[in-house]
C-alpha cells in the first residue's frame, strides 16, 4: 500500500543500543501523539483480547552522524518534526525534558534524534542521503 506521507525517525549513529531503541521509542511516541492521524483502529485476536492500536503505516529508522542539517531541512520544508537531545538522557521525567530542550536555541541543540513527519516527497527531500539503520 503506499502512503501519501512518511514517518522517518533519524538516530545519531555513535549511540549505545539502548539509547537508540530508546530514542526511538520516544520519538516515535511524539508522532503518535502529535499527529493521531497517523494511529490505525485497536487490534483483536481471535479469543476477543483488545490490544493498542498502532501506526497504520511503517516508520523507516535511519542513522546519521550529525543531526542539525536533517532538523534544518524538516523545519525548513514545515514537516512535523520532534526531538530527542543529549540533556533528556540525565532527566527523569517529561517536564524537565521539555525544560532541556526549552533551555537551549534551536542551532545549539545537541541532538540524538529526531522525528519528522509530513507529505512523503518532502520527508523523503530531507532525509535524501541518509542509510536506513542496520
Amino acid at each position: 500500500m503506499r502512503f501519501d506521507t512518511k514517518i522517518g525517525i533519524v538516530v545519531r549513529d555513535d549511540l549505545a543500543t539502548w539509547q537508540k531503541l530508546n530514542v526511538t521509542a520516544f520519538l516515535a511516541s511524539a508522532v503518535a501523539g502529535g499527529a493521531p492521524e497517523t494511529i490505525g483502529e485497536s487490534y483483536e485476536d481471535g479469543s476477543g483480547n483488545a490490544y493498542l492500536p498502532m501506526f497504520r503505516q511503517p516508520v523507516l529508522v535511519y542513522t546519521a552522524g550529525s543531526l542539525a542539517s536533517v532538523r534544518e531541512k524538516a523545519v525548513a520544508r514545515g514537516l512535523r518534526v520532534a526531538v530527542y537531545i543529549e540533556e533528556m538522557f540525565k532527566t527523569g521525567h517529561d517536564d524537565a525534558n521539555r525544560a532541556a530542550v526549552r533551555a537551549v536555541a534551536a542551532p545549539d541543540l545537541q541532538l540524538v534524534g529526531l522525528a519528522v513527519y509530513g507529505p512523503k516527497n518532502a520527508v523523503d527531500k530531507t532525509l535524501k542521503g541518509l542509510h536506513l539503520h542496520p
